[in-house]
């Protein structure tokens, strides 16, 4: 990752096999600041960021869709598979653009007062967009910081590879809403599902 991204250094790496089973394992730095959520995904109540923290955090994700990568994230076969699936809507499933992602970027994910991005496995290639639809849709609950997400990131969410991202994590968190998971994003992810295809 280029240095424009704030994250643990990395310092040893591992992978290995046993039977038909893949390993990989990665010893970073460790970080002592605090996480933005501590238990969840989810954001609660607004968090106090300064306008440094929003612009390092659009540095970053800018700077992540640089890196070449043949690791995946995000699968075509999942989309053409779920997309129709969770969103119940005929619907084109090709990404307009494809790029690198951090491919789970959420509150727990981000420390603040000062920017670090955490929890680096499953990085790799994602609809263009997609970390800023995740943190996004993972902000519904606090109205005022999700407009301050779509205010800070308007250059990636309000393009159509962004609106697309958005349709690809509401996919994503209304399956976890089968499991009963996130079951108090349901409402204002169908909302916003509304708004993206009216």
């Amino acid at each position: 990752m280029p240095p424009a991204v704030p994250r643990p250094h990395l310092r040893e790496r591992r992978t290995w096999t046993e039977g038909e089973h893949g390993y990989l394992a990665e010893l970073y730095d460790k970080i002592t600041a605090s996480t933005i959520t501590t238990h969840e995904p989810i954001l609660r109540e607004a968090p106090d960021l300064d306008d440094a923290w929003w612009d390092g955090l659009s540095t970053a994700l800018d700077a992540i869709t640089t890196v070449p990568s043949d690791r995946v994230a995000v699968r075509q076969e999942y989309l053409d598979r779920a997309m129709p699936q969770y969103l119940g809507i005929p619907i084109d499933t090709k990404a307009p653009a494809w790029t690198t992602a951090h491919g789970d970027l959420h509150w727990a994910n981000l420390t603040g007062p000062t920017l670090t991005v955490l929890d680096w496995e499953g990085w790799g290639i994602a609809p263009a967009g997609y970390d800023a639809a995740l943190l996004y849709t993972y902000s519904l609950l606090v109205p005022d910081t999700a407009a301050q997400v779509r205010h800070r990131l308007a250059h990636i969410l309000d393009t159509p590879a962004g609106r697309f991202a958005e349709l690809v994590v509401i996919t994503e968190l209304l399956q976890t809403n089968t499991r009963g998971d996130n079951l108090d994003l349901e409402e204002p992810m169908r909302r916003r599902l509304s708004e993206i295809i009216s």
